[in-house]
Protein backbone atom coordinates (compact mmCIF):
# COMPACT_ATOMS: atom_id res chain seq x y z
CA UNK A 1 0.00 0.00 0.00
CA UNK A 2 1.44 3.09 -0.82
CA UNK A 3 2.27 5.66 1.76
CA UNK A 4 0.66 9.02 1.98
CA UNK A 5 2.63 12.34 1.94
CA UNK A 6 3.56 13.27 5.65
CA UNK A 7 5.00 16.54 6.81
CA UNK A 8 5.78 18.19 10.49
CA UNK A 9 2.38 19.74 10.34
CA UNK A 10 0.26 16.86 9.24
CA UNK A 11 1.83 14.53 12.07
CA UNK A 12 1.24 17.35 15.03
CA UNK A 13 -2.88 16.51 13.32
CA UNK A 14 -2.46 12.80 13.39
CA UNK A 15 -0.96 12.44 16.95
CA UNK A 16 -3.49 15.41 18.43
CA UNK A 17 -6.41 13.35 17.31
CA UNK A 18 -4.43 10.30 18.47
CA UNK A 19 -4.23 11.32 21.63
CA UNK A 20 -7.68 13.55 22.33
CA UNK A 21 -9.53 10.70 20.48
CA UNK A 22 -8.40 8.61 23.51
CA UNK A 23 -8.88 4.49 24.00
CA UNK A 24 -12.77 5.48 23.23
CA UNK A 25 -11.42 6.27 19.27
CA UNK A 26 -14.02 9.29 20.03
CA UNK A 27 -14.25 11.62 17.35
CA UNK A 28 -12.09 15.03 17.75
CA UNK A 29 -14.10 18.25 17.24
CA UNK A 30 -12.13 21.06 15.54
CA UNK A 31 -12.46 23.63 18.15
CA UNK A 32 -10.29 20.51 20.33
CA UNK A 33 -7.72 20.26 17.66
CA UNK A 34 -7.47 24.51 17.04
CA UNK A 35 -6.94 24.22 21.20
CA UNK A 36 -4.65 21.55 21.12
CA UNK A 37 -2.56 22.74 18.00
CA UNK A 38 -2.96 26.25 18.71
CA UNK A 39 -4.09 27.06 15.41
CA UNK A 40 -7.58 29.07 14.25
CA UNK A 41 -10.39 26.67 13.49
CA UNK A 42 -10.77 27.62 10.12
CA UNK A 43 -7.47 26.03 9.01
CA UNK A 44 -8.02 23.19 10.94
CA UNK A 45 -10.68 22.56 8.61
CA UNK A 46 -8.69 22.87 5.48
CA UNK A 47 -5.52 20.85 7.18
CA UNK A 48 -8.45 17.79 8.08
CA UNK A 49 -10.32 18.14 4.29
CA UNK A 50 -6.70 17.95 2.98
CA UNK A 51 -6.00 14.58 4.86
CA UNK A 52 -9.59 13.28 4.01
CA UNK A 53 -9.01 13.32 0.35
CA UNK A 54 -5.37 11.62 0.08
CA UNK A 55 -4.92 8.11 -0.95
CA UNK A 56 -5.09 6.18 1.28
CA UNK A 57 -6.63 8.74 3.89
CA UNK A 58 -5.04 9.57 7.15
CA UNK A 59 -8.25 10.29 8.61
CA UNK A 60 -11.82 10.03 7.89
CA UNK A 61 -14.24 13.58 8.58
CA UNK A 62 -17.55 15.02 8.72
CA UNK A 63 -18.42 18.71 9.10
CA UNK A 64 -20.04 19.24 12.65
CA UNK A 65 -18.91 15.50 13.28
CA UNK A 66 -15.60 15.76 14.07
CA UNK A 67 -12.85 13.29 13.28
CA UNK A 68 -10.91 10.28 13.68
CA UNK A 69 -8.03 8.64 12.23
CA UNK A 70 -8.21 5.54 9.86
CA UNK A 71 -6.08 3.02 9.93
CA UNK A 72 -3.05 4.37 8.45
CA UNK A 73 -3.24 7.50 10.30
CA UNK A 74 -3.44 5.31 13.81
CA UNK A 75 -0.52 3.99 12.02
CA UNK A 76 1.60 6.96 11.26
CA UNK A 77 0.37 8.58 15.20
CA UNK A 78 1.31 5.16 16.81
CA UNK A 79 4.72 5.26 14.77
CA UNK A 80 5.43 9.33 16.23
CA UNK A 81 4.67 8.21 20.04
CA UNK A 82 7.36 5.66 19.69
CA UNK A 83 9.53 7.96 18.44
CA UNK A 84 8.41 10.61 21.06
CA UNK A 85 9.03 8.29 23.52
CA UNK A 86 11.77 6.83 22.90
CA UNK A 87 13.67 10.16 22.77
CA UNK A 88 12.34 11.18 25.71
CA UNK A 89 14.10 8.50 27.39
CA UNK A 90 17.26 8.57 25.43
CA UNK A 91 17.51 12.35 26.24
CA UNK A 92 16.67 11.97 29.68
CA UNK A 93 18.89 8.86 30.50
CA UNK A 94 21.46 8.73 28.46
CA UNK A 95 21.91 12.94 27.39
CA UNK A 96 20.96 13.64 31.05
CA UNK A 97 18.37 15.82 29.99
CA UNK A 98 16.15 16.91 32.78
CA UNK A 99 12.53 15.95 32.44
CA UNK A 100 11.04 18.97 32.42
CA UNK A 101 13.26 19.40 29.26
CA UNK A 102 12.91 16.56 27.22
CA UNK A 103 9.71 17.01 25.81
CA UNK A 104 10.44 19.92 23.44
CA UNK A 105 13.26 18.63 22.29
CA UNK A 106 11.55 15.12 21.23
CA UNK A 107 8.62 17.30 19.76
CA UNK A 108 11.42 18.51 17.12
CA UNK A 109 13.03 15.33 16.87
CA UNK A 110 10.69 13.33 16.33
CA UNK A 111 9.11 13.74 12.99
CA UNK A 112 12.98 13.06 10.88
CA UNK A 113 14.97 10.23 12.31
CA UNK A 114 15.31 6.96 10.52
CA UNK A 115 14.27 3.43 11.32
CA UNK A 116 17.85 2.34 11.75
CA UNK A 117 17.92 5.07 14.67
CA UNK A 118 14.92 4.27 15.92
CA UNK A 119 16.60 1.01 16.27
CA UNK A 120 19.68 2.12 18.07
CA UNK A 121 17.77 4.20 20.64
CA UNK A 122 15.69 1.65 21.74
CA UNK A 123 18.43 -1.41 21.62
CA UNK A 124 21.01 1.20 23.56
CA UNK A 125 18.06 1.67 26.29
CA UNK A 126 17.23 -1.92 26.23
CA UNK A 127 13.72 -2.48 24.56
CA UNK A 128 12.30 -0.25 27.05
CA UNK A 129 8.52 -0.10 27.80
CA UNK A 130 7.92 2.80 29.30
CA UNK A 131 9.18 6.84 29.35
CA UNK A 132 10.37 9.23 31.90
CA UNK A 133 6.77 10.28 32.46
CA UNK A 134 5.28 6.90 33.08
CA UNK A 135 4.13 6.56 29.80
CA UNK A 136 3.84 3.45 28.16
CA UNK A 137 6.65 3.06 24.62
CA UNK A 138 4.11 1.39 21.85
CA UNK A 139 6.52 -1.61 20.26
CA UNK A 140 7.42 -1.19 17.23
CA UNK A 141 5.16 -1.51 13.85
CA UNK A 142 2.39 -2.22 16.43
CA UNK A 143 -0.48 -0.06 17.76
CA UNK A 144 0.17 1.38 21.34
CA UNK A 145 -1.88 1.43 24.57
CA UNK A 146 -3.52 3.67 26.55
CA UNK A 147 -3.34 3.01 30.62
CA UNK A 148 -5.70 2.09 32.67
CA UNK A 149 -5.57 5.28 34.81
CA UNK A 150 -7.55 8.03 35.83
CA UNK A 151 -7.19 11.86 36.18
CA UNK A 152 -6.12 12.70 39.81
CA UNK A 153 -8.95 15.31 39.57
CA UNK A 154 -11.41 12.60 39.46
CA UNK A 155 -9.96 9.79 42.16
CA UNK A 156 -11.98 9.67 45.43
CA UNK A 157 -10.90 10.40 49.14
CA UNK A 158 -9.25 8.09 51.18
CA UNK A 159 -9.04 5.38 48.45
CA UNK A 160 -4.56 4.36 47.78
CA UNK A 161 -3.36 5.08 44.91
CA UNK A 162 -0.28 5.32 43.04
CA UNK A 163 1.20 7.64 39.68
CA UNK A 164 0.99 5.81 36.95
CA UNK A 165 1.84 9.15 34.44
CA UNK A 166 2.43 12.72 34.40
CA UNK A 167 1.72 15.33 31.58
CA UNK A 168 4.92 16.37 30.04
CA UNK A 169 3.50 19.11 28.30
CA UNK A 170 4.37 21.53 31.28
CA UNK A 171 7.67 22.07 32.07
CA UNK A 172 7.22 24.33 35.18
CA UNK A 173 4.82 21.59 36.63
CA UNK A 174 7.15 19.07 36.08
CA UNK A 175 9.85 20.93 37.90
CA UNK A 176 7.32 21.71 40.90
CA UNK A 177 6.17 17.98 41.13
CA UNK A 178 9.52 16.23 40.60
CA UNK A 179 10.62 19.19 44.33
CA UNK A 180 7.11 17.41 45.82
CA UNK A 181 8.79 13.63 45.10
CA UNK A 182 5.29 13.36 42.74
CA UNK A 183 6.78 10.64 40.49
CA UNK A 184 5.66 7.94 38.64
CA UNK A 185 5.09 5.03 40.78
CA UNK A 186 4.58 7.01 44.27
CA UNK A 187 1.80 6.03 46.14
CA UNK A 188 -0.44 8.60 48.22
CA UNK A 189 -3.65 9.18 49.49
CA UNK A 190 -6.07 12.21 48.70
CA UNK A 191 -7.18 13.49 52.00
CA UNK A 192 -8.68 16.35 51.51
CA UNK A 193 -10.02 18.40 48.51
CA UNK A 194 -11.87 22.15 49.22
CA UNK A 195 -13.89 23.78 46.89
CA UNK A 196 -11.78 25.60 45.09
CA UNK A 197 -10.58 21.78 44.15
CA UNK A 198 -7.56 21.91 45.45
CA UNK A 199 -6.18 18.79 47.02
CA UNK A 200 -3.94 17.72 50.33
CA UNK A 201 -2.71 14.22 49.42
CA UNK A 202 -0.70 12.30 51.81
CA UNK A 203 2.98 10.67 50.39
CA UNK A 204 3.38 7.15 51.14
CA UNK A 205 3.04 7.56 55.15
CA UNK A 206 4.03 11.00 55.68
CA UNK A 207 2.90 13.01 58.52
CA UNK A 208 2.99 16.18 56.50
CA UNK A 209 0.19 16.84 53.26
CA UNK A 210 0.92 17.91 50.46
CA UNK A 211 -1.38 20.65 48.77
CA UNK A 212 -1.93 20.77 45.22
CA UNK A 213 -3.64 23.12 42.86
CA UNK A 214 -5.98 22.06 40.44
CA UNK A 215 -3.53 23.15 37.78
CA UNK A 216 -0.91 20.80 39.22
CA UNK A 217 -3.52 17.83 39.90
CA UNK A 218 -4.43 18.25 36.30
CA UNK A 219 -1.45 16.89 35.26
CA UNK A 220 -1.28 13.66 37.34
CA UNK A 221 -2.89 10.13 36.02
CA UNK A 222 -3.13 7.70 38.60
CA UNK A 223 -4.04 3.85 38.85
CA UNK A 224 -5.28 1.52 42.28
CA UNK A 225 -2.86 0.41 44.28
Amino acid sequence: MPVPATSESIDDYLKAILELGGAEDSRVTTNALAERLGVRTPSVTGMLKKLASQRPAYVQYEKHHGVRLTSTGKRRAWELVRHHRLLELFLHDILKYSWDEVHEEAERLEHFISERFEDRVAAILGDPEIDPHGHVIPQKYEAGVFRDELPLLQWPLKMPASISSVSDRKADALRELERLGLLPGVAFVVERRNAAGTLSVRIGNARELVRLSPDLASCIQVEVV
